[in-house]
């Protein structure tokens, strides 16, 4: 068997394209949709998705603007920021960027963010519509793990999906998404993680997988059936000798499962880009709430 290759750019650009109208909508009531990136220190890894996150919001002429503190910045001056934020009418659209230094907690700040300015659903409130059914804004990389889904006409519907990790970012709310009575939905999820005794003997008879724990080579050969479909949102730097010094990989042992799976996601090239494009989405969105 050979594997169909779930690209993420091709879905991308055609909800660039689907969003490029209401874009234009939101601009003719002369509203621009803005996005402010909180980004604490010098991670490379998160330099670099946030510049890519600008990109776009440039190339579709929306706005976009980047907060940069330093590393020893105090919870109370980002406190201070994340309400000024708040208060700001021109902007519709507040991303801390994660992981955060290791003297601040991700928890004292995201619930702090308006969660109509909540543009990557993890504020409480948002949190708490999505596991009841009423989703606001949902996390970018579960939705776009379902568009992508939508987009290949993969039937998840009575589906027995493994969905692995369970952070609040990847694994709880797509095991909610993909598990309730949704148009794209009413899938059996279980959520492995960490503590999961033989993890194997649940991957072995899901007909769709979805990895996110951040673990090279994670998901091996003998542990998926024929015919299997494997969405990859691990990210991986490995160090190597190539001029960049590194190359990035999931958390699926890509060789070795490639030629068993129906239907696999690359890393790259597979989940990154539609994470971007739903972060465009959910912040046009909020633009176009703030007119209500």
């Amino acid at each position: 068997m050979s594997s169909n290759l779930l690209l993420g750019k091709p879905v991308a650009e055609k909800h660039y394209s689907l969003m490029k109208k209401r874009i234009l909508e939101l601009k003719n009531k002369g509203i621009v949709p803005k996005l402010v990136v909180i980004l604490i220190g010098n991670n490379p890894a998160s330099r670099i998705y946030v510049n890519s996150k600008a990109k776009m919001f440039k190339n579709l002429n929306c706005l976009s603007e980047i907060k940069k503190l330093d590393e020893r910045v105090s919870k109370k001056n980002l406190l201070k920021l994340i309400e000024e934020l708040n208060n700001n009418k021109n902007v519709h659209g507040i991303l801390l960027q994660l992981p955060l230094p290791k003297h601040l907690d991700s928890n004292d700040f995201l619930s702090k963010i308006n969660p109509m300015k909540d543009v990557d659903g993890f504020h409480p409130e948002n949190s708490g519509l999505l596991f009841q059914g009423n989703p606001r804004f949902i996390p970018c990389t579960p939705l776009g793990c379902v568009k992508i889904l939508e987009h290949y006409k993969i039937d998840i519907k009575s589906k027995y999906i493994v969905v692995i990790g369970r952070s609040n970012i990847v694994g709880k709310p797509i095991t909610s998404l993909l598990s309730q009575p949704f148009k794209f939905g009413n899938a059996t999820v279980t959520l492995c993680h960490s503590h999961t005794t033989n993890l194997s003997s649940y991957t072995k008879l899901a007909d769709i997988i979805i990895s996110a724990v951040g673990k090279p080579s994670l998901i091996k050969n003998d542990m998926v059936k024929n015919g299997c479909i494997i969405l990859d949102v691990g990210i991986n730097r490995i160090n190597d000798s190539s001029d960049k010094g590194y190359h990035i990989v999931g958390d699926v042992d890509f060789p070795s499962v490639v030629e068993k799976a129906s239907y696999i996601s690359p890393v790259p090239g597979g989940i990154g880009p539609m994470t971007i494009s739903m972060l465009v989405h959910n912040t046009i969105l909020a633009a176009e709430l703030s007119t209500k």
